[in-house]
């Protein structure tokens, strides 16, 4: 679905916050259809890619890594 959504997982080090915050907006435009939602929407819209955005976070704070 969203093959424009580049990895984020490296070895080395966490993503940004900046990263983790592109990647839910590219996956928030994707699902919901919107580039720019409308006024209406915009609230809507911004709290999915802030929520995403931090449980991506979570989720890279509790892989275990080798």
């Amino acid at each position: 679905m969203c093959r424009n959504i580049r990895k984020l997982r490296q070895s080395e080090r966490l993503p940004t916050e900046q990263e983790l915050e592109d990647a839910a907006l590219q996956f928030v435009r994707k699902v919901s259809g919107y580039r720019k939602p409308s006024r209406a929407n915009e609230r809507a819209f911004n709290n999915a890619v802030h929520e995403i955005a931090a449980v991506t976070q979570r989720l890279f704070e509790d892989l275990e890594t080798r």
